[in-house]
Protein backbone atom coordinates (compact mmCIF):
# COMPACT_ATOMS: atom_id res chain seq x y z
CA UNK A 1 0.00 0.00 0.00
CA UNK A 2 2.78 2.46 0.91
CA UNK A 3 4.57 1.62 -2.32
CA UNK A 4 1.41 2.36 -4.34
CA UNK A 5 0.95 5.73 -2.62
CA UNK A 6 4.60 6.63 -3.24
CA UNK A 7 4.35 5.76 -6.94
CA UNK A 8 1.15 7.78 -7.31
CA UNK A 9 2.64 10.80 -5.53
CA UNK A 10 5.75 10.72 -7.70
CA UNK A 11 3.69 10.61 -10.88
CA UNK A 12 1.48 13.44 -9.67
CA UNK A 13 4.46 15.64 -8.81
CA UNK A 14 6.00 15.02 -12.21
CA UNK A 15 2.77 16.03 -13.89
CA UNK A 16 2.57 19.27 -11.88
CA UNK A 17 6.15 20.26 -12.81
CA UNK A 18 5.75 19.69 -16.57
CA UNK A 19 4.00 22.29 -18.74
CA UNK A 20 0.75 21.25 -20.40
CA UNK A 21 1.24 19.57 -23.77
CA UNK A 22 -0.72 20.31 -26.85
CA UNK A 23 -3.03 17.53 -27.94
CA UNK A 24 -1.45 15.23 -30.48
CA UNK A 25 -3.15 14.10 -33.65
CA UNK A 26 -6.34 15.92 -32.73
CA UNK A 27 -6.63 14.28 -29.32
CA UNK A 28 -8.67 16.21 -26.80
CA UNK A 29 -7.46 17.21 -23.35
CA UNK A 30 -9.91 14.71 -21.85
CA UNK A 31 -8.35 11.86 -23.82
CA UNK A 32 -4.92 12.92 -22.63
CA UNK A 33 -6.16 12.82 -19.02
CA UNK A 34 -7.48 9.29 -19.53
CA UNK A 35 -4.12 8.24 -20.99
CA UNK A 36 -2.28 9.71 -17.99
CA UNK A 37 -4.59 7.87 -15.60
CA UNK A 38 -3.98 4.60 -17.45
CA UNK A 39 -0.23 5.07 -17.08
CA UNK A 40 -0.60 5.68 -13.34
CA UNK A 41 -2.74 2.57 -12.97
CA UNK A 42 -0.15 0.50 -14.86
CA UNK A 43 2.52 1.66 -12.40
CA UNK A 44 0.33 0.70 -9.45
CA UNK A 45 -0.49 -2.68 -11.01
CA UNK A 46 3.21 -3.36 -11.61
CA UNK A 47 4.01 -2.69 -7.96
CA UNK A 48 1.19 -4.97 -6.84
CA UNK A 49 2.40 -7.70 -9.19
CA UNK A 50 5.91 -7.47 -7.75
CA UNK A 51 4.58 -7.83 -4.22
CA UNK A 52 2.41 -10.78 -5.27
CA UNK A 53 5.50 -12.47 -6.76
CA UNK A 54 7.42 -11.95 -3.51
CA UNK A 55 4.53 -13.28 -1.40
CA UNK A 56 4.48 -16.47 -3.48
CA UNK A 57 8.05 -17.08 -2.30
CA UNK A 58 7.14 -16.81 1.38
CA UNK A 59 7.19 -19.96 3.51
CA UNK A 60 3.74 -21.42 4.17
CA UNK A 61 2.43 -23.20 7.27
CA UNK A 62 3.14 -26.72 5.97
CA UNK A 63 6.64 -25.81 4.82
CA UNK A 64 7.42 -24.25 8.20
CA UNK A 65 6.16 -27.34 10.08
CA UNK A 66 8.56 -29.62 8.22
CA UNK A 67 11.43 -27.14 8.39
CA UNK A 68 10.99 -27.09 12.20
CA UNK A 69 10.74 -30.88 12.12
CA UNK A 70 14.11 -31.12 10.36
CA UNK A 71 15.65 -28.36 12.45
CA UNK A 72 14.85 -30.34 15.60
CA UNK A 73 14.66 -34.03 14.71
CA UNK A 74 14.31 -35.50 11.23
CA UNK A 75 13.26 -38.87 12.63
CA UNK A 76 14.70 -41.25 15.26
CA UNK A 77 18.00 -41.69 13.40
CA UNK A 78 20.82 -41.20 15.86
CA UNK A 79 18.72 -41.99 18.94
CA UNK A 80 20.22 -45.48 19.32
CA UNK A 81 23.05 -44.20 21.51
CA UNK A 82 20.55 -43.29 24.25
CA UNK A 83 19.50 -46.96 24.58
CA UNK A 84 23.13 -47.98 24.71
CA UNK A 85 23.90 -45.42 27.43
CA UNK A 86 20.94 -45.82 29.79
CA UNK A 87 18.85 -48.81 28.73
CA UNK A 88 15.38 -49.13 27.15
CA UNK A 89 13.18 -47.92 30.00
CA UNK A 90 15.02 -44.68 30.71
CA UNK A 91 15.34 -43.99 26.98
CA UNK A 92 11.59 -44.36 26.42
CA UNK A 93 10.84 -42.15 29.41
CA UNK A 94 13.31 -39.58 28.14
CA UNK A 95 11.74 -39.37 24.68
CA UNK A 96 8.29 -39.26 26.24
CA UNK A 97 8.96 -36.41 28.68
CA UNK A 98 11.71 -34.37 27.07
CA UNK A 99 9.89 -33.15 23.91
CA UNK A 100 7.27 -31.53 26.15
CA UNK A 101 9.35 -30.49 29.18
CA UNK A 102 12.00 -28.95 26.92
CA UNK A 103 10.33 -28.39 23.57
CA UNK A 104 7.16 -26.69 24.79
CA UNK A 105 8.82 -23.87 26.81
CA UNK A 106 11.28 -23.09 24.02
CA UNK A 107 8.52 -23.24 21.42
CA UNK A 108 6.39 -20.80 23.41
CA UNK A 109 9.29 -18.36 23.72
CA UNK A 110 9.99 -18.67 19.99
CA UNK A 111 6.34 -18.23 19.04
CA UNK A 112 5.87 -15.05 21.10
CA UNK A 113 9.07 -13.28 20.07
CA UNK A 114 8.95 -14.35 16.40
CA UNK A 115 5.44 -12.90 16.17
CA UNK A 116 6.34 -9.71 18.08
CA UNK A 117 9.68 -9.04 16.37
CA UNK A 118 9.59 -10.68 12.94
CA UNK A 119 12.67 -10.42 10.80
CA UNK A 120 15.69 -12.41 9.70
CA UNK A 121 18.10 -13.03 12.54
CA UNK A 122 15.45 -14.19 15.02
CA UNK A 123 16.92 -14.62 18.49
CA UNK A 124 19.81 -12.26 17.64
CA UNK A 125 17.29 -9.43 17.40
CA UNK A 126 15.74 -10.40 20.72
CA UNK A 127 19.03 -10.29 22.63
CA UNK A 128 20.12 -7.12 20.83
CA UNK A 129 16.89 -5.38 21.82
CA UNK A 130 16.97 -6.62 25.42
CA UNK A 131 20.65 -6.23 26.34
CA UNK A 132 22.41 -4.42 23.50
CA UNK A 133 24.60 -5.34 20.51
CA UNK A 134 27.26 -7.26 22.45
CA UNK A 135 24.64 -9.69 23.77
CA UNK A 136 23.19 -10.03 20.27
CA UNK A 137 26.63 -10.74 18.86
CA UNK A 138 27.43 -13.34 21.54
CA UNK A 139 24.10 -15.10 21.19
CA UNK A 140 24.39 -15.07 17.42
CA UNK A 141 27.91 -16.50 17.51
CA UNK A 142 27.05 -19.28 19.96
CA UNK A 143 23.91 -20.32 18.11
CA UNK A 144 25.47 -20.03 14.66
CA UNK A 145 28.55 -22.08 15.53
CA UNK A 146 26.34 -24.62 17.28
CA UNK A 147 24.28 -24.84 14.09
CA UNK A 148 27.18 -25.36 11.68
CA UNK A 149 28.93 -27.76 14.05
CA UNK A 150 25.67 -29.67 14.34
CA UNK A 151 25.31 -29.75 10.55
CA UNK A 152 28.64 -31.55 10.36
CA UNK A 153 27.10 -34.54 12.16
CA UNK A 154 24.60 -35.29 9.36
CA UNK A 155 27.03 -36.28 6.59
CA UNK A 156 28.82 -38.43 9.17
CA UNK A 157 25.52 -40.04 10.18
CA UNK A 158 24.69 -40.76 6.53
CA UNK A 159 28.13 -42.32 6.10
CA UNK A 160 27.54 -44.57 9.14
CA UNK A 161 24.28 -45.87 7.67
CA UNK A 162 25.72 -46.33 4.17
CA UNK A 163 28.80 -48.00 5.65
CA UNK A 164 26.60 -50.92 6.70
CA UNK A 165 25.73 -51.50 3.05
CA UNK A 166 28.92 -50.19 1.36
CA UNK A 167 31.91 -50.74 3.65
CA UNK A 168 35.08 -48.71 3.11
CA UNK A 169 36.78 -45.60 4.42
CA UNK A 170 36.95 -43.88 1.04
CA UNK A 171 33.21 -44.18 0.58
CA UNK A 172 32.69 -42.49 3.96
CA UNK A 173 35.02 -39.58 3.15
CA UNK A 174 33.44 -39.06 -0.25
CA UNK A 175 29.95 -39.11 1.25
CA UNK A 176 30.78 -36.44 3.81
CA UNK A 177 32.49 -34.05 1.39
CA UNK A 178 30.16 -34.62 -1.55
CA UNK A 179 26.99 -34.20 0.46
CA UNK A 180 28.21 -30.93 1.98
CA UNK A 181 29.14 -29.33 -1.34
CA UNK A 182 26.12 -30.56 -3.31
CA UNK A 183 23.52 -29.49 -0.76
CA UNK A 184 25.10 -26.06 -0.43
CA UNK A 185 24.31 -25.51 -4.12
CA UNK A 186 20.73 -26.75 -3.60
CA UNK A 187 20.25 -24.23 -0.77
CA UNK A 188 21.15 -21.42 -3.14
CA UNK A 189 18.12 -22.19 -5.36
CA UNK A 190 15.66 -20.60 -2.96
CA UNK A 191 14.11 -21.04 0.47
CA UNK A 192 10.77 -22.00 -1.05
CA UNK A 193 12.51 -24.90 -2.81
CA UNK A 194 14.08 -25.95 0.50
CA UNK A 195 10.67 -25.73 2.20
CA UNK A 196 8.82 -27.93 -0.28
CA UNK A 197 11.79 -30.27 -0.34
CA UNK A 198 11.49 -30.60 3.44
CA UNK A 199 7.83 -31.59 3.08
CA UNK A 200 8.64 -34.31 0.53
CA UNK A 201 11.69 -35.60 2.40
CA UNK A 202 9.77 -35.68 5.67
CA UNK A 203 6.96 -37.79 4.29
CA UNK A 204 9.28 -40.24 2.52
CA UNK A 205 11.73 -40.62 5.43
CA UNK A 206 8.95 -41.18 7.98
CA UNK A 207 7.23 -43.87 5.89
CA UNK A 208 9.54 -46.82 6.82
CA UNK A 209 9.13 -46.07 10.53
CA UNK A 210 5.37 -46.03 10.17
CA UNK A 211 5.58 -49.42 8.45
CA UNK A 212 8.02 -50.81 11.02
CA UNK A 213 5.76 -49.68 13.88
CA UNK A 214 2.73 -51.29 12.28
CA UNK A 215 4.49 -54.58 11.44
CA UNK A 216 6.05 -54.86 14.89
CA UNK A 217 2.89 -54.07 16.84
CA UNK A 218 1.65 -57.72 17.15
CA UNK A 219 5.12 -58.86 18.19
CA UNK A 220 5.78 -56.23 20.87
CA UNK A 221 6.22 -57.52 24.44
CA UNK A 222 5.78 -54.65 26.95
CA UNK A 223 8.11 -56.38 29.45
CA UNK A 224 11.00 -55.52 27.14
CA UNK A 225 10.28 -51.81 27.62
CA UNK A 226 10.88 -52.17 31.34
CA UNK A 227 14.40 -53.60 30.96
CA UNK A 228 16.93 -51.34 32.68
CA UNK A 229 20.05 -53.49 32.60
CA UNK A 230 23.21 -51.89 31.21
CA UNK A 231 26.57 -53.54 31.63
CA UNK A 232 28.50 -51.45 34.14
CA UNK A 233 27.28 -48.00 35.18
CA UNK A 234 25.00 -45.89 33.01
CA UNK A 235 26.66 -43.29 30.82
CA UNK A 236 24.59 -40.27 31.77
CA UNK A 237 26.79 -37.86 29.83
CA UNK A 238 26.18 -39.78 26.59
CA UNK A 239 22.49 -40.26 27.34
CA UNK A 240 21.69 -36.60 27.98
CA UNK A 241 23.85 -35.37 25.12
CA UNK A 242 22.13 -37.78 22.73
CA UNK A 243 18.67 -36.84 24.03
CA UNK A 244 19.44 -33.14 23.86
CA UNK A 245 21.05 -33.34 20.43
CA UNK A 246 18.00 -35.12 19.02
CA UNK A 247 15.49 -32.66 20.48
CA UNK A 248 16.96 -29.15 20.41
CA UNK A 249 17.00 -26.23 17.94
CA UNK A 250 13.32 -25.38 18.33
CA UNK A 251 14.16 -21.70 17.88
CA UNK A 252 16.30 -22.06 14.75
CA UNK A 253 13.44 -21.36 12.36
CA UNK A 254 13.05 -17.91 13.95
CA UNK A 255 16.11 -16.75 11.99
CA UNK A 256 13.97 -17.05 8.83
CA UNK A 257 10.95 -15.19 10.25
CA UNK A 258 11.35 -12.50 7.61
CA UNK A 259 10.73 -15.14 4.93
CA UNK A 260 7.54 -16.57 6.50
CA UNK A 261 4.05 -15.66 5.32
CA UNK A 262 2.19 -13.94 8.22
CA UNK A 263 4.66 -15.06 10.92
CA UNK A 264 2.45 -13.76 13.73
CA UNK A 265 -0.09 -16.49 12.88
CA UNK A 266 2.05 -19.13 11.20
CA UNK A 267 4.77 -19.57 13.84
CA UNK A 268 2.57 -20.49 16.87
CA UNK A 269 0.51 -22.98 14.86
CA UNK A 270 3.51 -24.57 13.15
CA UNK A 271 5.40 -24.99 16.43
CA UNK A 272 2.40 -26.62 18.13
CA UNK A 273 2.02 -29.19 15.33
CA UNK A 274 5.78 -29.81 15.20
CA UNK A 275 5.98 -30.67 18.93
CA UNK A 276 3.44 -33.48 18.55
CA UNK A 277 4.92 -34.73 15.27
CA UNK A 278 8.45 -34.88 16.67
CA UNK A 279 7.47 -36.61 19.91
CA UNK A 280 5.57 -39.30 17.99
CA UNK A 281 8.34 -39.78 15.41
CA UNK A 282 10.78 -40.76 18.17
CA UNK A 283 8.65 -42.56 20.72
CA UNK A 284 6.59 -44.90 18.53
CA UNK A 285 9.46 -46.42 16.47
CA UNK A 286 11.61 -46.86 19.59
CA UNK A 287 8.75 -48.59 21.40
CA UNK A 288 8.29 -50.91 18.40
CA UNK A 289 11.99 -51.70 17.97
CA UNK A 290 12.66 -52.25 21.68
CA UNK A 291 9.48 -54.20 22.28
CA UNK A 292 9.95 -56.59 19.34
CA UNK A 293 13.47 -57.87 20.06
CA UNK A 294 15.63 -58.93 23.02
CA UNK A 295 18.91 -57.37 21.91
CA UNK A 296 20.99 -56.06 24.84
CA UNK A 297 21.68 -52.30 25.07
CA UNK A 298 25.30 -52.64 23.93
CA UNK A 299 24.03 -53.64 20.46
CA UNK A 300 22.40 -50.21 20.01
CA UNK A 301 24.85 -48.12 18.01
CA UNK A 302 24.25 -45.60 15.22
CA UNK A 303 22.39 -47.36 12.43
CA UNK A 304 21.01 -50.15 14.62
CA UNK A 305 17.39 -49.22 13.89
CA UNK A 306 17.98 -50.29 10.29
CA UNK A 307 19.26 -53.65 11.58
CA UNK A 308 16.20 -54.00 13.76
CA UNK A 309 14.05 -53.39 10.71
CA UNK A 310 15.51 -56.02 8.41
CA UNK A 311 18.57 -58.11 9.39
CA UNK A 312 18.00 -61.76 10.17
CA UNK A 313 19.40 -63.04 13.46
CA UNK A 314 22.63 -65.04 13.23
CA UNK A 315 22.88 -66.00 16.88
CA UNK A 316 20.68 -67.26 19.64
CA UNK A 317 19.63 -63.67 20.37
CA UNK A 318 16.51 -62.53 18.59
CA UNK A 319 17.29 -59.54 16.41
CA UNK A 320 15.42 -57.75 13.67
CA UNK A 321 14.32 -60.44 11.28
CA UNK A 322 11.15 -60.73 13.35
CA UNK A 323 10.01 -57.25 12.25
CA UNK A 324 10.49 -56.98 8.51
CA UNK A 325 13.12 -58.03 6.02
CA UNK A 326 16.03 -56.71 3.97
CA UNK A 327 13.69 -54.51 1.93
CA UNK A 328 12.71 -52.58 5.06
CA UNK A 329 16.34 -52.28 6.13
CA UNK A 330 17.35 -50.75 2.81
CA UNK A 331 14.34 -48.43 2.80
CA UNK A 332 15.23 -47.26 6.29
CA UNK A 333 18.84 -46.67 5.29
CA UNK A 334 17.60 -44.67 2.32
CA UNK A 335 15.29 -42.82 4.72
CA UNK A 336 18.30 -42.00 6.91
CA UNK A 337 20.02 -40.43 3.91
CA UNK A 338 16.90 -38.44 3.00
CA UNK A 339 16.32 -37.31 6.58
CA UNK A 340 19.92 -36.18 6.90
CA UNK A 341 19.56 -34.25 3.66
CA UNK A 342 16.47 -32.55 5.08
CA UNK A 343 18.20 -31.70 8.37
CA UNK A 344 21.27 -30.42 6.56
CA UNK A 345 19.23 -28.22 4.23
CA UNK A 346 16.97 -26.83 6.97
CA UNK A 347 19.80 -25.97 9.34
CA UNK A 348 22.11 -24.64 6.63
CA UNK A 349 19.34 -22.27 5.52
CA UNK A 350 18.68 -21.26 9.12
CA UNK A 351 22.35 -20.51 9.75
CA UNK A 352 22.70 -18.57 6.50
CA UNK A 353 19.67 -16.38 7.19
CA UNK A 354 20.99 -15.80 10.71
CA UNK A 355 24.21 -14.41 9.21
CA UNK A 356 22.12 -12.28 6.87
CA UNK A 357 20.14 -10.91 9.83
CA UNK A 358 23.29 -10.19 11.84
CA UNK A 359 24.78 -8.36 8.84
CA UNK A 360 21.60 -6.27 8.55
CA UNK A 361 21.96 -5.38 12.23
CA UNK A 362 25.53 -4.23 11.65
CA UNK A 363 27.01 -7.08 13.72
CA UNK A 364 28.80 -8.66 10.74
CA UNK A 365 30.20 -7.36 7.45
CA UNK A 366 27.49 -6.41 4.98
CA UNK A 367 28.84 -8.82 2.36
CA UNK A 368 27.06 -11.60 4.29
CA UNK A 369 23.73 -9.86 3.62
CA UNK A 370 24.11 -10.08 -0.15
CA UNK A 371 21.35 -12.01 -1.88
CA UNK A 372 21.32 -13.80 -5.20
CA UNK A 373 19.49 -11.60 -7.70
CA UNK A 374 17.36 -14.46 -9.02
CA UNK A 375 16.60 -16.67 -6.02
CA UNK A 376 16.97 -14.03 -3.25
CA UNK A 377 19.06 -16.40 -1.15
CA UNK A 378 22.10 -15.29 0.91
CA UNK A 379 24.61 -17.25 -1.19
CA UNK A 380 27.69 -15.71 0.46
CA UNK A 381 26.41 -16.76 3.89
CA UNK A 382 25.58 -20.25 2.57
CA UNK A 383 29.10 -20.65 1.14
CA UNK A 384 30.68 -19.47 4.41
CA UNK A 385 28.57 -21.89 6.45
CA UNK A 386 29.45 -24.81 4.19
CA UNK A 387 33.16 -24.03 4.48
CA UNK A 388 32.94 -23.99 8.29
CA UNK A 389 31.05 -27.29 8.22
CA UNK A 390 33.75 -28.97 6.14
CA UNK A 391 36.40 -27.69 8.55
CA UNK A 392 34.46 -29.09 11.53
CA UNK A 393 34.14 -32.51 9.86
CA UNK A 394 37.91 -32.58 9.41
CA UNK A 395 38.81 -31.90 13.06
CA UNK A 396 36.01 -33.32 15.24
CA UNK A 397 34.62 -36.82 15.67
CA UNK A 398 30.89 -37.55 15.96
CA UNK A 399 30.79 -37.50 19.78
CA UNK A 400 32.80 -34.26 19.92
CA UNK A 401 30.46 -32.70 17.35
CA UNK A 402 27.42 -33.54 19.48
CA UNK A 403 28.98 -32.35 22.75
CA UNK A 404 30.33 -29.07 21.34
CA UNK A 405 27.10 -28.23 19.53
CA UNK A 406 25.10 -28.91 22.70
CA UNK A 407 27.40 -26.76 24.86
CA UNK A 408 27.30 -23.73 22.57
CA UNK A 409 23.56 -24.12 22.08
CA UNK A 410 23.06 -24.25 25.86
CA UNK A 411 24.95 -20.99 26.38
CA UNK A 412 22.92 -19.28 23.67
CA UNK A 413 19.58 -20.57 24.92
CA UNK A 414 20.26 -19.42 28.49
CA UNK A 415 20.83 -15.91 27.13
CA UNK A 416 17.73 -16.27 24.97
CA UNK A 417 15.53 -17.13 27.97
CA UNK A 418 16.99 -14.14 29.81
CA UNK A 419 16.16 -11.86 26.86
CA UNK A 420 12.60 -13.19 26.77
CA UNK A 421 12.03 -12.47 30.47
CA UNK A 422 13.74 -9.06 30.19
CA UNK A 423 11.50 -7.98 27.31
CA UNK A 424 8.41 -9.10 29.22
CA UNK A 425 9.51 -7.15 32.31
CA UNK A 426 10.75 -3.97 30.63
CA UNK A 427 8.35 -3.83 27.69
CA UNK A 428 5.02 -5.18 28.95
CA UNK A 429 3.07 -3.03 26.46
CA UNK A 430 4.98 -4.24 23.41
CA UNK A 431 2.50 -5.42 20.81
CA UNK A 432 2.59 -9.23 20.76
CA UNK A 433 0.25 -10.87 18.20
CA UNK A 434 0.83 -14.12 20.10
CA UNK A 435 1.39 -13.89 23.84
CA UNK A 436 2.18 -16.77 26.20
CA UNK A 437 -0.80 -16.59 28.62
CA UNK A 438 1.29 -16.46 31.80
CA UNK A 439 2.46 -13.70 34.13
CA UNK A 440 6.13 -12.96 34.65
CA UNK A 441 6.66 -15.19 37.75
CA UNK A 442 5.04 -18.13 35.95
CA UNK A 443 7.16 -17.45 32.88
CA UNK A 444 10.29 -17.49 35.03
CA UNK A 445 9.22 -20.85 36.46
CA UNK A 446 8.52 -22.14 32.94
CA UNK A 447 12.06 -21.23 31.87
CA UNK A 448 13.65 -22.53 35.09
CA UNK A 449 13.35 -26.27 34.38
CA UNK A 450 14.92 -26.22 30.89
CA UNK A 451 17.53 -23.74 32.15
CA UNK A 452 18.55 -26.18 34.88
CA UNK A 453 19.05 -28.85 32.25
CA UNK A 454 21.11 -26.45 30.13
CA UNK A 455 23.35 -25.74 33.13
CA UNK A 456 23.79 -29.51 33.60
CA UNK A 457 24.79 -29.96 29.93
CA UNK A 458 27.41 -27.25 30.36
CA UNK A 459 28.66 -28.68 33.66
CA UNK A 460 29.31 -32.18 32.32
CA UNK A 461 31.16 -30.99 29.20
CA UNK A 462 34.71 -32.29 28.80
CA UNK A 463 37.82 -30.13 28.82
CA UNK A 464 38.13 -30.18 25.03
CA UNK A 465 34.61 -28.81 24.67
CA UNK A 466 35.22 -26.15 27.32
CA UNK A 467 38.48 -25.06 25.69
CA UNK A 468 36.90 -24.89 22.22
CA UNK A 469 33.85 -22.99 23.49
CA UNK A 470 36.08 -20.54 25.39
CA UNK A 471 38.17 -19.86 22.31
CA UNK A 472 35.08 -19.33 20.14
CA UNK A 473 33.55 -16.98 22.72
CA UNK A 474 36.74 -14.93 22.81
CA UNK A 475 36.62 -14.84 19.02
CA UNK A 476 33.05 -13.51 19.16
CA UNK A 477 34.00 -10.72 21.57
CA UNK A 478 36.98 -9.80 19.42
CA UNK A 479 34.84 -9.77 16.27
CA UNK A 480 32.29 -7.49 17.93
CA UNK A 481 35.03 -5.07 19.02
CA UNK A 482 36.52 -5.10 15.52
CA UNK A 483 33.14 -4.33 13.93
CA UNK A 484 32.61 -1.40 16.30
CA UNK A 485 36.06 -0.04 15.51
CA UNK A 486 35.50 -0.36 11.75
CA UNK A 487 32.19 1.47 11.97
CA UNK A 488 33.63 4.27 14.09
CA UNK A 489 36.54 4.77 11.65
CA UNK A 490 34.47 4.15 8.51
CA UNK A 491 36.92 1.43 7.51
CA UNK A 492 34.38 -1.04 6.18
CA UNK A 493 31.15 -0.92 4.17
CA UNK A 494 29.21 -2.71 6.90
CA UNK A 495 25.55 -1.95 7.25
CA UNK A 496 25.02 0.84 9.83
CA UNK A 497 23.43 -0.17 13.12
CA UNK A 498 19.83 -0.31 11.92
CA UNK A 499 17.91 0.02 15.19
CA UNK A 500 15.83 2.77 13.60
CA UNK A 501 16.33 1.57 10.02
CA UNK A 502 14.76 -1.81 10.80
CA UNK A 503 12.09 -0.33 13.04
CA UNK A 504 13.69 -1.40 16.32
CA UNK A 505 15.02 1.25 18.73
CA UNK A 506 17.32 0.17 21.52
CA UNK A 507 16.51 0.92 25.11
CA UNK A 508 19.28 3.47 25.55
CA UNK A 509 19.06 5.50 22.34
CA UNK A 510 16.69 8.19 23.57
CA UNK A 511 13.77 7.26 21.35
CA UNK A 512 10.35 6.06 22.37
CA UNK A 513 10.83 2.32 21.79
CA UNK A 514 7.20 1.31 22.09
CA UNK A 515 6.10 3.99 19.66
CA UNK A 516 8.68 2.89 17.09
CA UNK A 517 7.84 -0.81 17.44
CA UNK A 518 4.09 -0.29 17.20
CA UNK A 519 4.56 2.06 14.24
CA UNK A 520 6.62 -0.66 12.56
CA UNK A 521 3.89 -3.22 13.16
CA UNK A 522 1.24 -0.85 11.82
CA UNK A 523 3.29 -0.30 8.67
CA UNK A 524 3.57 -4.06 8.13
CA UNK A 525 -0.20 -4.41 8.49
CA UNK A 526 -0.78 -1.63 5.96
CA UNK A 527 1.49 -3.36 3.49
Amino acid sequence: MNQEIQITKQLSQQQQELPPLAPEDGATAQEQDHKSQDQEQQGVDAGAADRHHLNKKKLTFLQLVFLIYFEVAGGPYGSEQAVRAAGPLITLLGFLVFPFAWGVPESLVTAELSAALPGNGGFVRWADLAFGPLAGSLLGTWKYLSCVINIAAYPALVADYLGRAIPGGRARTGTVAGMTVLLAFVSCTGLSTVGWGAVALGLVSLAPFVLMTGIAAPKVRPRRWAAVQVEGSKDWWLFFNTLFWNLNYWDSASTMAGEVDRPERTFPRALAVAVVLIAASYLLPLMAAIGANDAPPDKWTNGYLADVAGVQARSNQCLAGIIGGPWLKYWMEAGAVLASVGMFEAQLSSGAFQLLGMAELGLLPSVLARRDTRFRTPCVAIAASSAVTLAVVSFLGFDDVVATANFLYSLGTLLEFAAFLCLRARLPELKRPYRVPLRLPALAAMCAAPSAFLVYVCAVAGWRVLALAGALTALAVGLHAAMRLCRSKNWSPSTPPPSMKMGFARLDNGFDLLEVLNCHEQNKQNE
